[in-house]
C-alpha cells in the first residue's frame, strides 16, 4: 500500500482536491482509501444512540453495521493518539492511501499552495518529502531551491490524477523489480 499525502496550510483547498482526485484515480482502476487528521474533536456518534451508549459505558470498540456500511468506533480511553503508521495498518489493502494532515510526518506529499489565498509561504522548500506542488499560479519551484520539483496546475484535477497516477507506477516498479 502507497501513501501519499496532501498537505498545505488550512483552507488552501486539500479536501477539495482530494475529493476530486478519488474518481479520478479509481476511474484509472486503482482502489483509493484516505486517512484524515483533526486537530479537534470530533464524535461520529449521537448522543443517546445506542452504539454511544455502549462506548459511554466503557466499551473499547463499537462496531455499527447496516446494509450499506459499517463503521468501527475505537476509544482510546488514556491511551495517547495512534501514529500516522498505526492507522494504516487498520485499513484494507489498497492501491493508494490519500492522507490529510500528520504534514510534518517523513512520507512523499503533495503539497496544495494557494498564496492569494493563505497568505502563507510555501512549505515545500524547506520539506525534502514534498514531491510536487499544486498551485492556482503559475509557479517556478526553482525560485524557491526546488529545481526539478514538479508545479502542478491546481486547477486542472486531470494532470494532477496523472501525476499521483505516474508516480504511483514508478514508485511500485521501485519496489517490485520486474
Amino acid at each position: 500500500m502507497k501513501t501519499l499525502g496532501v498537505s498545505g496550510w488550512s483552507g488552501c483547498g486539500k479536501t477539495t482536491l482530494i475529493v476530486a482526485l478519488i474518481p479520478r484515480l479509481r476511474a484509472r482502476g486503482l482502489t483509493v482509501s484516505t486517512l484524515k487528521h483533526a486537530h479537534h474533536d470530533v464524535d461520529l456518534d449521537i448522543p443517546g444512540k445506542d452504539t454511544w451508549r455502549h462506548r459511554e459505558a466503557g466499551a473499547r470498540e463499537v462496531i455499527l453495521a447496516t446494509g450499506r456500511r459499517w463503521a468501527l468506533l475505537h476509544e482510546l480511553h488514556e491511551e495517547p493518539e495512534p501514529s500516522l503508521a498505526e492507522l494504516l495498518t487498520c485499513l484494507q489493502p489498497v492501491d493508494l492511501v490519500l492522507v490529510e494532515g500528520w504534514k510534518r510526518g517523513a512520507y512523499p506529499k503533495l503539497e496544495v499552495w494557494r498564496p492569494m489565498d493563505t497568505g502563507q509561504p510555501p512549505h515545500f522548500p524547506d520539506d525534502p518529502t514534498i514531491i510536487a506542488v499544486a498551485s492556482d499560479l503559475p509557479l517556478d519551484p526553482a525560485r524557491y531551491g526546488r529545481p526539478g520539483l514538479p508545479a502542478l496546475p491546481l486547477n486542472d484535477v486531470e494532470t494532477v490524477a496523472g501525476f499521483v497516477a505516474g508516480w504511483l507506477a514508478d514508485s511500485i516498479e521501485r519496489i517490485e523489480p520486474t
